[in-house]
């Protein structure tokens, strides 16, 4: 991955004290717009919000509005992947160029910047009009192999659905988009792409602990790539009233703007589904409804398999085309640990590791209903029955190359998987090392096969927790005492516990973690009384040894 990533993009300086540091990157040629064909189908499709303004408001009957980006003081290219760029047709880079169009200084010919307007359930609930509030589409291109891709800029600026944020991103969380991007592309994981990375003079104050410790942060864009950007939550401007939120779509009733944007997803991005169904509607969306299921079951199978979470899995950042999309608190997992939590704001662990696959499944089904006045839900419920199959074989399949299983496939071969993880987890051990470290096995009967399973066995100790690590990890964050009520009120009514932001899977990890300091402290209490009983004997052995020398 690294030597991917190595290849793929250069992180460049911002100094110029080294004059070679741009050798062989940049091309100072200009004329870097005539490569460019843009082919914004999607507002040549789509309805367009009528007001031009840009200020916060719902927005009704349209699926974008038109913005422009904000410009900001003296652009820096920070990063940038080469490989990505050539999906749009920029191969000869200049450097003060790509910063210019990548920050919105500068509109490149046939860019047409808008908004997209979607809604989302968060956590659960439905939140209503939530939209693009940082982003901003530039346009759609077409690339020399008649490829269409969206480019987006991130940070851009505020648009009508920025509510009270300011619509820009900072350096560190730009950084981190962007690295992730190229390395799940390298991975071979499908998702979006990162461009540029471009900082500015500009800033923009941020609590990044929350703990009222404020700091100014430079604001900074990235543009992102994707066949579309379009997801769950763009058919979810249509739902009714929601009877737990009471917040609705703000094109509720608009079925014709519903299949309008149904009709342009398949059409374009689903051509074979398209030519091979045609006018014959249900059978069309139905047949989109259970490849995008497919594609979306796989898609958590590949981030299981790299031990990758998300974060924030609400319906808004799932992709209509199936990859991954939107890159916020995301994490890698280091020690093997199902309940993994890599967002902080997710204290139930809505999101956590575990999770995903059923939360991928739980999205697919409110994609159901939100295409339900145009697609029978009671038939979609029964395409919904494939999504554990088909994420169950993609899973296993994957999981039997991580451990060479590539010649046959066994029962036992889960039963295998399942050990291997769980003794993972009852050890703490490194997730993506463990893995690693197995390739330094060597085939029974091969010359060094000893001298490599020794090895192996050193190296595969040394990823577990030692006991204070252990100890740590495993420290409970609910009090005794606390966590009885909190049981106790599980045992009575969900509802209740959910009044105090507690959840019945919350309360079983931290009587897990009870359990295992349970466990820790026997064995801290079997080290000590080994450690008193190795004392003794070598008294006892001092005793015998004087005895013999001295007749005592």
């Amino acid at each position: 991955t690294i030597a991917g990533l190595l290849g793929a993009y250069r992180v460049e300086k911002v100094s110029r004290k080294n004059p070679l540091h741009l050798i062989n990157f940049i091309n100072y040629s200009t004329g870097m717009d005539q490569n460019i064909k843009f082919d914004n189908l999607a507002l040549k499709t789509l309805p367009i919000d009528p007001v031009e303004e840009n200020y916060t408001r719902t927005v009704s009957n349209a699926c974008f509005s038109r913005v422009k980006p904000t410009p900001v003081k003296n652009p820096k290219l920070v990063a940038c992947s080469s490989d990505a760029l050539r999906l749009i047709g920029i191969n000869n880079q200049n450097e003060r160029e790509l910063a210019e169009i990548f920050s919105g200084n500068r509109l490149l010919p046939g860019s047409e910047p808008a908004a997209h307007c979607y809604c989302g359930h968060q956590f659960g609930y439905f939140s209503g009009q939530l939209g693009d509030g940082a982003t901003m589409y530039l346009g759609e291109i077409i690339n020399d192999k008649q490829e269409r891709w969206e480019l987006q800029l991130k940070g851009a600026g505020k648009t009508p659905y920025s509510r009270t944020a300011d619509g820009r991103k900072v350096l560190r969380s730009s950084i981190r988009e962007f690295l992730c991007s190229e390395a799940m592309h390298y991975l071979g994981i499908p998702t979006t792409r990162a461009g540029t990375c471009v900082t500015s003079d500009d800033y923009v104050t941020r609590d990044i602990f929350y703990d009222g410790n404020p700091i100014d942060e430079r604001c900074t864009i990235i543009s992102r790539i994707a066949r579309t950007f379009i997801r769950f939550g763009s058919f979810e401007i249509f739902k009714p009233m929601d009877p737990f939120t009471n917040r609705k779509g703000p094109s509720i009733g608009r079925k014709d703007i519903l299949i309008q944007l149904l009709e342009y997803v398949i059409s374009t991005f689903y051509t074979e589904i398209s030519n091979k169904y045609g006018n014959k509607t249900e059978e069309k969306y139905l047949a989109f409804f259970d490849e995008i299921v497919m594609r979306t079951a796989r898609l958590v199978a590949e981030w299981q398999c790299v031990g990758w979470c998300h974060g924030v899995l609400n319906t808004d950042n799932m992709s209509i085309v199936g990859v991954t999309i939107d890159y916020g608190p995301y994490g890698f997992m280091d020690r093997f640990d199902p309940n993994f939590i890599c967002n902080g704001s997710d204290d139930n662990g809505r999101y956590s590791y575990k999770q995903q696959p059923s939360i991928c499944r739980w999205n697919c089904e409110k994609l159901a209903e939100a295409l339900s006045p145009v697609m029978p839900l009671d038939k979609a419920k029964q395409i919904m029955k494939n999504f554990d199959i088909e994420y169950e074989r993609y899973y296993l399949d994957k999981m039997r190359r991580k451990l060479g299983l590539i010649q046959k496939n066994v029962d036992s071969d889960k039963d295998l998987i399942d050990k291997f993880l769980s003794t993972m987890q009852s050890t703490g051990s490194d997730f993506t090392n463990s893995f690693r470290t197995l390739s330094l096995i060597h085939l029974p009967g091969t010359k060094d096969y000893d001298q490599r399973l020794a090895t192996f066995k050193t190296n595969i100790i040394q990823q577990c927790c030692d006991l204070d690590e252990w100890k740590f990890v495993n420290k409970p964050s609910i009090d005794q005492q606390t966590l009885q009520m909190l049981t106790q009120l599980a045992g009575q009514n969900e509802m209740f516990l959910q009044q105090f932001g507690f959840s019945s899977a919350r309360i079983q990890v931290e009587q897990q973690k009870i359990e295992r300091m349970k466990n820790i402290e026997l064995l801290r209490l079997n080290e000590h009384v080994e450690s008193v009983a190795g004392r003794q004997r070598d008294n006892w052995g001092n005793c015998h040894t004087n005895k013999n020398l001295y007749g005592n």
